[in-house]
């Protein structure tokens, strides 16, 4: 819960939970029910009943899963004149009662393959008039709940005196999104939650750009403002009744929270405080709304001043860059005077030590990171670059050139000196620029965004270069696949994923950085340990430090391979080895091959020759950075060009694989990904290619009088 949004923090005290299922979450677009998602949100009730939550259920789909069932009987039993008579709708009713059962049956099967028992309860508006019916329903939730037992509820359309438009005068219920909100109320939930298909409720239509995501509903702000989409495609509510049933719940103190019954972990995350969704809460109004500028109009913002930016000749572009490096230095006691408090509210926090090597600028950071700069900035100018030229036809010139991407989204944890090289990247290379660090660099990130958009000039405008400060603009942004061209995460595993799961927009990065040492039976011992104990020990926090180091069988008695393990530990590095290692050297087992140790720690494992390091850095890596020692050029040769990684190296540190040490003058990141970019990120990943014509009035007209002679022309 520490990192918890402040209006999430009630999640903490929360114990019992209604969660609805819409019909929409529960059916595909062709009716059928969606078995992949149930099974995933069975998952999540689990592991809620597992950690202690007193979990209900209230769901949707009886209707359709009947619907689906009597159309497939009618459409068996019927004569082929029967097809082409009009077909008639099929009663509401009779659906509900054939599709509650196989409803049912499926949630049970679902349940019962997690070890989870539940039960069926359905109920009618006019059972909720009876005080003796509530309290009896209240007594047997109790009981069920005291069980371990998940009650599901549904309304009983099958018998329901209701007719359409389905809302009586007793207002009483009306459909499953209202008996949430009555069974909230009346089972005393500290939580409910609404499941949709959309991931909370939007300012207008989901699919509309403008519409932005409304993290906590404040009636008085957003009850005008709310434009309304269609309702429900399968059920038949949609948000308007979602809005409704939180709105009554939430006013008599069940929070509710409106959220995707699609993304994974949904409820989970929910749970965990995190800020997704739409809040619905008592005290909404009180909490006092941000005045910052919206995420929209950041990136908005943002590519305007690149365009400014790309309009400057590259002359002026390199001043920026020399005056940016400039102020780093002129401003040095300053960066470094936020960035030890960052660092000691950090440990202060309990914060890992690795963490904490990530976020510390160490003496000599700051002049280096100048120094970066200014070689990126007497780099050749990389954008408006002619790569190549054709003529088309006689007259007709087809240029291919370089050019930004337009406006990136960098997500980065711990590590402050990569808003200097991220921003300073996005200047060379035109693009515009949002950032969002870690909480735990806050006061280190905000100096630097400072220091560098101070140098900026006026032509170009401070807001190239966009600073988020708030966890709960970074949902907007990932929305905004309109506006924002590139998304790189760097940071964990967890962010990455999550980043990529939330997104329409590109995502380019890595999430793991195991990386492989592997020592050949050929290799310099001496070679050998000079590089591991680099790989280990120059950094072990950064991404391309050695993780796992795998050393050929018949070095396993060799005093060579002695040495390096007892420098490793006599360094503090902790050995952890694969069931080989284990055995023959008596140290404590890996639990993982495929695990980050980011610290002084590293897997040993011993394969029988090249192609099984080979496999098992396919297996086990994460296609960062692998290395080979080895004296025969032969097997070097074979390492090099079958190990799928971004970076492969033979005979030098894993280390080396960093835009700076490659001369790309800094890096935006590294890529582990195949689709644009690759290895480490620089000025080159940062850039795409149009297309420019030069004619003297040619057409087309059906290719009937053009001659085409697609002749590779020199670049000019």
């Amino acid at each position: 819960m520490a990192t918890a949004d402040r209006t999430r923090s009630f999640m903490k005290d929360v114990k019992r939970v209604i969660i609805k299922v819409g019909t929409a979450v529960v059916t595909r677009q062709d009716g059928r029910l969606a078995l992949g998602r149930l099974g995933a949100l069975c998952e999540q009730v689990k592991e809620l009943n597992t950690l202690g939550y007193e979990v209900i259920m209230v769901t949707s789909g009886a209707v359709g899963v009947g619907r689906q069932r009597l159309k497939y009987r009618k459409l068996v039993n019927s004569s082929f004149a029967d097809l082409q008579k009009p077909q008639m709708e099929l009663d509401g009713k009779a659906c509900a009662a054939v599709g509650q059962s196989g409803l049912m049956a499926l949630y049970d099967m679902l349940f019962t393959q997690l070890d989870v028992s539940s039960s069926q309860l359905l109920v009618t508006d006019s059972d909720f008039e009876n005080p003796n019916f509530r309290e009896r329903l209240c007594e047997t939730v109790e009981s069920l709940l005291d069980l371990k037992v998940v009650p599901v509820f549904n309304e009983n359309d099958a018998i329901s005196t209701r007719k359409a438009p389905y809302e009586d005068s007793s207002g009483i219920f009306w459909d499953n999104d209202s008996l949430a909100g009555l069974l909230a109320i009346e089972l005393k939930a500290d939580l409910l939650v609404l499941l949709s298909d959309v991931d909370g409720l939007y300012s207008g239509p989901p699919s509309e750009p403008q519409s932005k995501l409304i993290h906590t509903y404040i009636k008085e702000k957003h009850h005008n403002e709310i434009t309304f989409g269609d309702k429900s495609r399968v059920g038949r509510g949609g948000m308007t009744a979602k809005v409704k049933a939180a709105f009554v719940a939430s006013n008599s103190g069940t929070p509710v929270v409106i959220t995707s019954g699609f993304a994974s972990q949904s409820i989970v995350r929910v749970l965990q405080g995190e800020k997704i969704g739409t809040l619905f809460h008592k005290d909404a109004s009180s909490w006092e709304p941000s005045k910052d500028v919206s995420a929209r109009e950041m990136a908005v913002s943002a590519r305007e001043c690149s365009r400014r930016l790309q309009n400057l000749s590259s002359d002026e572009r390199k001043k920026i860059l020399l005056d940016v490096a400039d102020a780093l230095e002129a401003n040095e006691d300053l960066i470094r005077a936020e960035n030890e408090a960052d660092v000691v509210a950090a440990q202060d926090a309990g914060y890992e030590k690795s963490l904490v090597a990530r976020l510390t600028l160490k003496p000599g950071k700051i002049p280096s990171l100048a120094k970066s700069i200014r070689t990126l900035a007497n780099m050749e100018d990389p954008i408006n670059q002619i790569l190549k030229r054709t003529e088309v036809a006689e007259d007709l010139v087809l240029e291919k050139t370089s050019c930004p991407l337009g406006v990136l989204l960098i997500v980065f944890e711990s590590r402050p000196d990569a808003l200097v090289q991220i921003a300073s990247l996005a200047i060379r290379s035109g693009n515009g620029l949002l950032l969002k660090g870690g909480k735990e660099a806050m006061r280190s990130n905000t100096i630097l965004h400072k220091v560098i958009t101070d140098a900026l000039p006026d032509n170009i405008g401070k807001k190239l270069i966009g600073l988020v400060t708030s966890r709960d603009e970074i949902a907007d942004l990932l929305k905004l696949d309109d506006v924002i061209d590139l998304v790189i995460p760097r940071g964990s595993n967890k962010l990455v994923s999550q980043i990529k799961a939330s997104t329409k927009i590109p995502v380019l990065g890595h999430a793991d950085g195991v990386c492989h040492v592997y020592v050949d039976k050929s290799a310099d011992m001496d070679i050998a340990k000079r590089i591991v104990m680099d790989a280990k020990i120059d950094y072990p926090a950064a991404c391309n430090a050695m993780e796992t180091l795998l050393v050929h069988k018949d070095l396993i008695k060799s005093p060579g391979l002695d040495d390096i393990l007892l420098s490793l530990k006599t360094e503090g590095v902790a050995i952890y080895g694969g069931p080989i290692a284990h055995e023959l050297l008596s140290i404590p087992k890996a639990d993982s091959f495929h695990h980050e140790y980011s610290s002084l720690a590293c897997t040993v494992e011993f394969v029988d020759d090249v192609q099984s390091a080979i496999d098992h850095i396919h297996l086990y890596g994460s296609g960062h950075t692998d290395c080979i020692i080895t004296t025969d050029s032969k097997v070097a040769e074979t390492f090099l060009c079958q190990v799928d990684s971004a970076a492969v190296f033979h005979n030098a540190s894993t280390r080396f694989s960093d835009g700076a040490r490659f001369g790309l003058g800094a890096e935006v990141g590294i890529s582990t990904g195949r689709i644009h970019a690759r290895g480490p990120v620089g000025v080159e990943g940062l850039l795409t290619t149009r297309w420019i014509m030069r004619g003297i009035g040619q057409v087309v007209n059906g290719d009937k009088d053009v001659a085409y002679t697609h002749k590779n022309l020199p670049l000019e």
